[in-house]
C-alpha cells in the first residue's frame, strides 16, 4: 500500500511514457514469448446467462461482465506483481504537485473490434453517462466525494484531465476509465436520453453488432447454452508481448451456460471445460480422484487465500406494504439475534469442509491489513439470540413452537438467494434450520440470480423481498470501503435506499467514508477503516457469513498464468492476453 504513495510522489512531478504498442511484461507470465504458441480456446463455465451486454448499467459480477466490462481497454491498469498503477488505454499521465489533478495522454493505434480508432470521445462519453443519475449507472457513485463531482474532460485531440475537489486516496481506481463507443452510445443518449441507453445492448442484441476493445469479442449468444467470443483482429495492433508478438494468444474464448456449479464440476472432469473453481475440499476430492483415474490432466491449487469477495445477508429496511416487518428488520435488537444465530463453524465445516475462515465485517478477509479484528462479533448463541428478541417482545410460543408477541405475530422472514449457486443455498439454509430451532421461521427461495440482482436493486419505499443472501466483488487495495455502499443514498446501500440515513449509524459511517477516502496517510487511512468497520457491527445492518479458501484448477496444456506466488483472487490466475494452450 505505501508503494501507492509513493509512486504519487513521483508523479508529481514527472510523467510514465510508454511506447506504442502497450507490451505485457513477461513477469506477468510463467512463460517466456518463446514458449508461446497460437491457437486453441479457453473454455469456462457460468451458472447462468447474462443479464446484459450494457456495460454501462451492468451491476453483477459474473464471468462475463468480469471480462467484458471490467478488462475493456482501462486508462491505467496494475499488473500482478506490483501496486504501481501503469498507462495502458493511456500512453503516459502525469499527476499535479497536489495530487488533485492527473492529466492523460492517449494511447496512439488503439481501435475497436471493427476497426474503427478509439478515441478520447469514447473515454469521455463513458464518463457522461456515468454521471446522469438517469442513466442508474452503477459507476454513478464513483464520480463524487462527499457529493462534491470529480470531473473528467477533454483538453486536446489525444488528451484528458480529471480533476478532483480534495485530495483522494482512490484518484487512481476513479481514473481506470474504460470507453464505451460513442459512436454507439454517444448516438443514443444525445437522441434519445437515458432512455436510449438503457435499452441498448440488452441479451436480446445480436453480438456481432456490439464493438469491443478487448483481446476476444462475443460473436455468438445462445441463451441457456453458451457464449462464443472470438480473437478480436485489431487488439494485437496495440498490445504485443516482450518479443513484439500480437496477442492473444489464444483463438477464442467460450462460456458454457452450465445452470449450477455441480453441472459445472461435471464438465471440468469431463474434460469440457478448461477451468473451475472448486467450491471445497469435497470437490478437490473429486477431481483429484479423475487424475488418478487417468480422466483429465490438471494443475489443482488448494486453499491459496481466502476469497476476493463477501458473503451476507441484509434485511430490507424499505417495505412499506408490511409495516410490521419493516419496524422489525429496522430494529437492531432483531438484527443482532439474526447475528446470533450464523454457525460460521457449521457453515464452514458443511458448506467447505473447513476450508474458510469467519467474517465479522464489509473488508473480505484477505485484504487483512485492513480488517478490524476487534469488532463485536455476536458468536452463534441462540439463547442470546432469544433473549434479544424477548426483548422487542417476542418473549413466548405458539403451539409450533415459534416466538410471538403479545399480538400472536411470528418472527418469519422469506430468505432469497440465487438458484444454481448451491454453496449459497446451502449457507441459507443451514441459517434457517439453526434459526428454527431458537424459534424463527425462516423461508429459504432460490431464484434465478437476475432477478435476485433486480430485487436488491430496487429503490423506492416499498422494496420486493424480505432478506437476500448474496455477496459482493469488487472494492480496491487502496481503500477497501464501497463507494457505493457505505454512504446513503448510493445504489449498494442495501438495507436501505432511502435517500437519506435512517440512522445515526448509517450517517456516521459515510462520514468515516469520506474522511478515510481523502486521508492519504495509509495507516491512518486504516486507522479511520477500522472506525467503520466498529460502527457498521455496532449497527449490524448486513450480517457476514464465512469467506472460503480459494482453489483453482485447470486443465495442465493451460500455459502462461502467473507465477505461482502472483495466484490468488485479488490478482486473478492469468493476463489472457498472455494465456496459451500448450501443444
Amino acid at each position: 500500500m505505501k508503494r501507492v504513495l509513493i509512486g504519487l510522489t513521483f508523479l508529481a512531478v514527472a510523467s510514465f511514457a510508454f511506447a506504442q504498442p502497450f507490451v505485457w511484461p513477461s513477469a506477468w507470465t510463467n512463460a517466456t514469448p518463446d514458449e508461446a504458441v497460437y491457437g486453441g480456446t479457453l473454455r469456462i463455465a457460468m451458472i447462468g446467462d447474462p443479464r446484459t451486454f450494457n456495460p454501462v448499467i451492468s451491476a453483477e459480477s459474473q464471468a462475463l461482465s468480469d471480462y467484458l466490462f471490467d478488462t475493456a481497454a482501462p486508462l491505467i491498469i496494475r499488473g500482478p506483481d506490483s501496486d504501481e498503477w501503469l498507462p495502458y488505454g493511456a500512453q503516459s499521465y502525469t499527476v499535479s504537485e497536489d495530487g488533485r489533478t492527473i492529466d492523460m495522454v492517449l494511447r496512439e493505434g488503439m481501435k475497436w473490434s471493427d476497426g474503427s480508432d478509439i478515441t478520447v470521445q469514447d473515454y469521455y462519453i463513458r464518463y457522461v453517462l456515468e454521471t446522469d443519475p438517469d442513466v442508474g449507472s452503477n459507476g454513478y457513485d464513483g464520480w463524487f466525494m462527499d457529493g462534491d463531482p470529480i470531473t473528467m474532460e477533454i483538453t486536446g485531440d489525444n488528451t484528458l484531465r480529471f480533476t478532483f475537489p480534495r485530495p483522494d486516496r482512490m484518484a487512481f481506481p476513479v481514473a481506470a476509465v474504460s470507453p464505451v463507443p460513442d459512436k454507439i452510445f454517444g448516438e443514443a443518449y444525445r437522441t434519445g436520453g437515458a432512455e436510449a441507453v438503457q435499452a441498448l445492448w440488452g441479451t436480446d442484441v445480436d453480438v456481432t453488432t456490439t464493438i469491443w476493445p478487448t483481446e476476444f469479442v462475443p460473436v455468438s449468444f445462445q441463451p441457456g447454452e453458451r457464449i462464443i467470443l472470438e480473437r478480436n483482429p485489431y487488439f494485437g495492433e496495440w498490445n504485443v508481448d516482450e518479443a513484439g508478438n500480437p496477442l492473444p494468444y489464444l483463438d477464442g474464448y467460450s462460456m458454457t451456460i452450465a445452470g449450477d456449479l455441480d453441472a459445472a464440476l461435471n464438465l471440468f472432469i469431463a474434460g469440457e471445460i478448461d477451468s473451475f473453481s472448486p467450491r471445497n475440499l469435497d470437490d478437490i476430492g473429486v477431481i483429484n480422484q479423475a487424475v488418478n483415474n487417468g480422466d483429465i490432466d490438471v494443475v489443482v491449487m488448494e486453499s491459496v487465500s481466502p476469497v476476493a469477495s463477501s458473503q451476507f445477508i441484509v434485511w430490507n429496511w424499505n417495505k412499506a406494504s408490511d409495516p410490521a416487518k419493516e419496524a422489525l428488520f429496522r430494529n437492531v435488537n432483531f438484527r443482532r439475534a439474526m447475528a446470533h444465530l450464523v454457525d460460521r463453524d457449521l457453515m464452514m465445516d458443511l458448506v467447505y469442509n473447513g476450508a474458510g475462515v469467519p467474517m465479522y465485517t464489509n473488508v473480505y478477509p484477505i485484504n487483512d491489513y485492513w480488517v478490524n479484528h476487534d469488532v463485536e462479533k455476536y458468536p452463534f448463541d441462540p439463547e442470546r439470540a432469544q433473549e434479544l428478541l424477548a426483548s422487542i417482545g417476542y418473549d413466548r410460543t405458539n403451539a409450533q413452537g415459534l416466538l410471538v408477541n403479545a399480538q400472536g405475530q411470528t418472527v418469519s422472514f422469506t430468505l432469497a438467494t440465487n438458484a444454481g449457486n448451491t454453496q449459497r443455498e446451502q449457507l441459507a439454509q443451514i441459517f434457517a434450520d439453526t434459526a428454527r430451532e431458537a424459534g424463527v421461521d425462516v423461508t429459504v427461495s432460490a431464484i434465478d440470480f437476475n432477478l435476485l440482482v433486480d430485487q436488491l436493486l430496487s429503490v423506492g419505499e416499498d422494496r420486493p423481498f424480505d432478506a437476500i443472501l448474496i455477496g459482493l466483488t469488487g472494492g480496491s487495495r487502496d481503500w477497501p470501503f464501497g463507494v457505493n455502499v457505505i454512504p446513503c443514498g448510493t445504489n449498494l446501500h442495501m438495507f436501505n435506499t432511502s435517500p437519506e440515513c435512517l440512522t445515526t449509524g448509517e450517517t456516521l459511517m459515510g462520514q468515516l467514508f469520506t474522511q478515510g477516502r481523502e486521508t492519504l496517510d495509509t495507516e491512518a487511512a486504516r486507522e479511520i477503516g477500522y472506525e467503520i468497520q466498529k460502527v457498521e457491527a455496532d449497527l449490524i445492518p448486513i450480517v457476514y457469513l464465512v469467506s472460503p479458501m480459494a482453489h483453482y484448477a485447470f486443465n495442465s496444456a493451460l500455459t502462461g498464468y502467473h507465477q505461482e506466488d502472483q495466484i490468488n483472487p485479488l490478482l486473478g490466475a492469468w493476463e489472457l492476453p498472455l494465456l496459451f494452450k500448450a501443444q
